[in-house]
């Protein structure tokens, strides 16, 4: 398969190179950048050096050609993409906003005008494989909304309350430099941001719904002094209380045969580079606490994106993903 990568000089375009490094069909022969046009794409990702010699081109849509396309750019950019691709034939997973949510409900997270919305899967696999398989566009989750949702899924139908607590590292805030990012300013400290406002949490009361869950549903993210991964704490208060036991049956019943859900002790380093969600559950009869750690740019974004391409493409899952985690 020859693929394309759309916004291809940032974090994700980066892990989109490396894990497609080991896929068995997948070839990246389009790496866009409108800033980067004709520069080596080694000299931004040099952990790919020896793996490609492309270099950065800036085509128009309507010139790609490729049979699956990643849109790893920021939202309201992959408007412009999304039908022309679809167009010409191609597979798109977009690992923007801009087709994970309803139209109004978009608009009034994100404060702008959807000039081009359709309906599309949305890709969490192991809940939405059968939208999924075969489809010709999928709206990749965000980071947050996908530790978070593997966490509570199971006990969403039990809730009348999910209260997602998330630490992330700073390769969540993408690779322009800013305050936030500054070393200073991350280092030897914790902070929490959007205490109550964070966009994703549109997604985590969407899937809760999806889930047949009424659950009331709150979300606050605090940034830590780590590169990569994102630990989530969801306080899931039931409506009739469950022992610990019954709930971890419960949890590996619902995960059954799903390889990348692991139900160990949650560490991000563990799961750094890897497409695994590990959870651990544990309960005081009405409160359970569930714990999940994943990496923020795989499984919360590249790795999802590409085990969803399998999907689409009537592929082995696994397939450029069976990739163990890096401990220490």
């Amino acid at each position: 398969m020859k693929i394309a990568i759309i916004g291809a000089s940032g974090y994700a375009g980066g892990e989109l190179f490396r894990l497609l490094q080991y896929h068995s069909s997948a070839e990246v022969v389009c790496a866009t950048s409108r800033k980067l046009a004709g520069t080596p794409v080694a000299d931004v990702h040099p952990q790919i050096r020896g793996f490609t010699d492309l270099k950065f081109t800036n085509p128009e849509a309507g010139a790609i050609d490729a049979d699956v396309a990643f849109l790893a750019v920021p939202h309201t950019a992959a408007m412009a993409y999304a039908r022309p691709l679809l167009d010409r034939g191609i597979r798109v997973v977009d690992l923007s906003a801009d087709y994970r949510l309803p139209k109004d409900v978009y608009e009034k997270v994100y404060g702008v005008t959807h000039t081009d919305y359709f309906e599309a899967p949305y890709g969490i696999p192991e809940l939405h494989r059968k939208d999924v398989r075969g489809a010709k566009f999928v709206a990749n989750p965000g980071c947050f909304p996908t530790g978070a949702t593997l966490a509570a899924a199971p006990l969403a139908h039990y809730a009348h309350t999910v209260i997602y607590d998330s630490k992330t590292g700073v390769s969540g805030a993408g690779d322009n430099p800013s305050a936030t990012t500054h070393y200073p300013n991350v280092a030897d400290n914790i902070g929490a941001y959007k205490w109550t406002s964070h966009r994703h949490l549109a997604e985590m009361k969407q899937e809760l719904g999806f889930l047949g869950s009424k659950a009331r549903c709150y979300f606050t993210p605090h940034l830590v002094p780590v590169n990569r991964g994102i630990l989530t704490t969801a306080h899931i208060l039931l409506n009739e209380p469950m022992e610990t036991k019954e709930v971890e049956a419960l949890y590996r019943d619902f995960y059954k045969g799903e390889f990348f859900v692991r139900m160990q002790k949650p560490l991000l380093s563990a799961v750094r580079g890897s497409n695994f969600c590990d959870i651990a559950i544990e309960s005081e009869g009405l409160r359970v606490v569930v714990v999940s750690a994943i990496d923020n740019l795989v499984k919360g974004a590249s790795g999802q994106a590409i085990q969803n391409m399998n999907l689409m493409c009537g592929l082995d899952e696994k397939d450029g993903l069976a990739v163990a985690g890096v401990l220490p």
